[in-house]
């Protein structure tokens, strides 16, 4: 999922690892003598109040730990069994699960999609005859960045079936295979497709075919099966980009395949290593207990889709600028310091993450954050990985920090070109009443726009999240705040009227540059709905 801030951020930051000189890592320590100090102070730069690091090296466990708190009312600390929402980084599993079922011969990855799932259709017929099971792993359909999300983030009433058939309609603004742009919704239909061929639901494939398999016994499939008993962690945002206040739990179950999955550094250290040690679990030869099979391991972390490098947004994350980068199954992919780098991130409300691996050094680093900062989690990988690596000290905090204020100023100076260009004086071309009424999306569905005290409000029909308030902007724009204020993802509405001075049509687009990607208001195109 998610965000300049939540999401897209942490890839793209993540994306400028290095090409340095290899440095030999088996006579260095997994982590230095300040390592704790360090972390410390990254969670005390980035306001993040708690934070659980895990490294692992040649299969073993050499560090798990928590550091600061799960929940700031509590005061009650992180530590290596405390359950974050890992929310992206759930699609390595989704990846493997597929694979699994191609070891098995239950399906091959370059089946068409309709060969498992009939009525899947996407808006393009050329794309749903030819979408196979691989491409739904890929980020390569055509789809644009984040497209369909609205279908389930915030959580929507719709269910995993529903969204995933409202595909559709969702517009296609790419060619098929041809550019990379990252969705979550195809991997919803990756479940599907999973639990279609091995005839049971997602959650109980995980926990039976991986999770128990591994002894990840605290991970859970999503916020409605956590436990009683379990230690959570409260996921922590800030409302109008500056006050910390707790976000709610949700749930990803209409797109599980996607993001949900709540984990501790602890159970994913046993992850992290089975994906080390090439998919087997335990033994040697062919005696050995697999997970997944060596072509499956290999295709996952082959590149199917390249993503263009750019220059690092500040010279200071010049040693992190990347050779190639690509995305796999269910991975990022790319390089530093001479290794292959597999990774991936996840944004949560209130929670964010990072999964690196070194396949070559054997080496695994995952840190999980209750805050939605990017930096923070990579400030504390690249240390990890520099100690784990033996590699020359680089200033990763202030690096990130310096990224994330040119980040947050580019905001700002967004906003401030909408200020200028606004004429405040502009008055809507019709009472306020005309705007009220259903508002229809061929996709998403119903939005509705009532009257309360004489004021419009904006109403999302499957998201219980999304009722903002409509202030006039200019003209026939409206600007909508959301009355969830963590949502940080306030928007344009823009209103067009027919011959007759009618509105009939209305757009969105979020109003600023750090709304995450998931808000796909841009691909809205709401049509008034004539009452009868």
């Amino acid at each position: 999922m998610k965000s300049s801030l939540r999401h897209l951020l942490f890839a793209t930051t993540v994306s400028l690892l290095a090409a340095l000189p290899a440095v030999a890592a088996d006579t260095t320590p997994a982590a230095s003598p300040d390592f704790d100090d360090y972390v410390d102070k990254v969670r005390n730069s980035f306001d993040v109040p708690g934070i659980a690091v895990a490294v692992v090296k040649d299969g073993k466990i050499v560090l798990a730990k928590g550091y600061g708190v799960r929940d700031v009312d509590s005061g009650a600390p992180v530590t290596a069994d405390t359950l974050f929402a890992i929310a992206s980084n759930t699609k390595a599993f989704t990846a493997a699960s597929l694979n699994m079922l191609a070891d098995q011969g239950k399906l091959d990855m370059d089946d068409r999609v309709v060969d498992h799932l009939p009525w899947f259709r996407m808006s393009d017929p050329y794309i749903t005859h030819e979408m196979r099971v691989r491409d739904l792993l890929a980020h390569r359909s055509g789809l644009s960045l984040g497209a369909g999300d609205l279908l389930y983030w915030p959580t929507t009433s719709y269910t995993n079936r529903e969204v995933a058939e409202r595909l559709r309609d969702v517009p296609i603004k790419g060619e098929f295979r041809a550019q990379y742009a990252y969705d979550n919704i195809l991997f919803g239909v990756a479940q599907l497709v999973i639990e279609q061929v091995s005839g049971e639901p997602y959650d109980k494939f995980l926990q039976e075919h991986i999770w128990d398999v591994l002894g990840m016994d605290q991970t859970r499939y999503n916020s409605d099966h956590l436990k009683p008993g379990d230690e959570v962690a409260t996921g922590y945002a800030k409302a109008d980009g500056s006050k910390l206040e707790a976000a709610p739990r949700m749930t990803w179950s209409n797109v599980g395949g996607a993001g949900g999955i709540y984990s501790s550094v602890d159970d994913l250290s046993k992850w992290m290593n089975v994906q080390l040690n090439g998919g087997v679990v335990s033994g040697e030869g062919d005696s050995a207990k697999r997970l997944f099979s060596g072509k499956a391991q290999h295709d996952m972390w082959n590149v199917l889709t390249p993503i263009p490098t750019g220059k690092p947004p500040v010279p200071e994350l010049a040693a992190a600028a990347p050779n190639f980068s690509g995305y796999g199954e269910g991975w990022f992919l790319s390089d530093y310091r001479g290794h292959k780098l597999v990774w991936h991130t996840g944004g949560w409300p209130g929670m964010v993450s990072r999964i690196t691996l070194v396949p070559d050094q054997k080496i695994g680093v995952i840190v999980l954050t209750n805050a939605e900062s990017g930096a923070a989690f990579n400030a504390v990988t690249m240390r990890a990985l520099d100690d784990a690596l033996g590699a020359p000290r680089t200033d990763w905090l202030d690096a990130y920090a310096k990224a994330l204020k040119k980040s947050r100023g580019n905001a700002d100076a967004d906003w401030k070109k909408h200020l200028a260009a606004r004429d405040a004086g502009a008055k809507p071309s019709l009472p306020i009443a005309a705007y009220a009424g259903t508002w229809r999306d061929a996709w998403y569905g119903d939005v509705s726009i009532t009257l309360e005290n004489g004021k419009p409000v904006l109403r999302f029909s499957h998201t219980a999240d999304l009722v903002g308030d409509l202030q006039p902007w200019q003209h026939d724009t409206f600007l909508v705040r959301w009355r969830q204020r963590w949502l940080n993802a306030d928007a344009f509405v823009t209103f067009q009227l027919d011959e007759d001075g009618k509105p009939v049509e209305a757009t969105m687009k979020p109003a600023s540059e750090l709304t995450d990607f998931s808000f796909d208001f841009q691909d809205l195109k709401l049509k008034k709905v004539e009452s009868k």
